[in-house]
């Protein structure tokens, strides 16, 4: 798969077939969405496309206000959607930089500049609540006469349901906000990760007897935050139990910057550079602020403890 920022790249001169979206999350709504586009565009000898955003717009908008409360939580971080995107079979993923001039741009431009111009898109599939444009103009019967008349398809997909639920990023969202990791996971179609190379830390965890891996989250607002059993991919062949802390760590840290710990159950080594995937399976509990390290250790241990009998548990109901 192709990742482009910004759409004036001469490679992006084959038509193509595009759906827009932010993709927070990749989940199983957007997943049969970019089927069905991978799909019209095979029909048609097309190049598949996702079109995305980064910073999400309402995180632009909502820091353009000085009211940065109203951005959303975010689901994932940009190597996440780009993982998930290209498990869905597109092609080529152009990334625009959300900023002033593209909040400002007019919906009649971005259809020709951005989807004619620049992506030579043949084939536009949209979902039923877009909308584009400054001050959100165009939608999906905009863009359909403009297709009509600068010779591209326009199609809408409606709303992709689970039970009767709709499948959304928001949906996704409330789920982490509320610790259901099981229904993440069926909006999702997998269950929830964060991916990313392991980083040089404080070493407190070490200090403390409880080694972790760093990961960073680059995103203030991670839709997920508290202390999670997990599993860790890309340290051995084999996936490997743990328990992560993913938030801002109140007892140790008062910067507010976001940050994955993850100590990993009967395992030493050294991991640092590594590219690994945490999966987020069961919430023990919300993050803590703790008076002191003997406190925070004792916390930790107990945290331990309850990850083991959360496995041992799921494997005395397996089959």
């Amino acid at each position: 798969m192709q990742v482009f920022r910004g759409f004036q790249h001469a490679a992006l001169q084959q038509p193509s077939a595009v759906s827009i979206g932010n993709f927070d999350g990749v989940h199983r709504g957007h997943q049969a969405m970019l089927a069905l586009l991978v799909h019209e565009a095979r029909q048609r000898g097309l190049s598949p496309c996702a079109l995305t955003f980064e910073p999400h717009p309402r995180d632009y908008f909502a820091a353009a206000r000085g009211q940065p409360e109203l951005a959303p939580a975010r689901v994932a971080g940009l190597r996440d959607k780009l993982d998930g995107l290209a498990r869905c079979g597109v092609e080529r993923v152009v990334v625009l930089r959300f900023d002033a001039a593209l909040a400002s741009l007019a919906a009649q431009d971005f259809i020709q500049r951005v989807l004619v111009d620049g992506l030579h898109a043949r084939y536009v599939l949209v979902g039923d609540d877009f909308r584009f444009g400054a001050g959100r103009a165009g939608d999906y019967e905009m863009l359909d006469a403009w297709g009509l008349r600068l010779g591209f398809e326009v199609a809408r997909m409606n709303a992709y349901e689970v039970h009767s639920r709709r499948v959304s990023s928001s949906a996704v969202r409330q789920a982490l906000a509320a610790g259901d990791m099981r229904l993440t996971a069926s909006l999702l179609d997998r269950p929830y990760c964060v991916s990313g190379h392991v980083q040089h830390g404080a070493k407190l965890g070490r200090e403390l007897g409880f080694p972790t891996l760093n990961l960073r989250f680059g995103h203030a607002h991670p839709a997920a935050q508290g202390i999670f059993v997990a599993r860790v991919h890309g340290l051995q062949a084999q996936p490997l139990p743990a328990v992560v802390s993913f938030g801002r760590r109140p007892s140790v840290d008062d910067s507010g910057r976001v940050l994955l710990e993850a100590h990993v159950l009967d395992w030493s080594g050294d991991a640092y550079a590594k590219l690994v995937r945490v999966e987020l399976l069961h919430k023990l509990r919300d993050e803590v602020r703790y008076d002191g390290l003997q406190a925070l250790t004792a916390a930790i241990a107990a945290d331990v403890r309850d990850a083991r009998a959360w496995f041992a548990a799921q494997a005395a109901d397996s089959p």
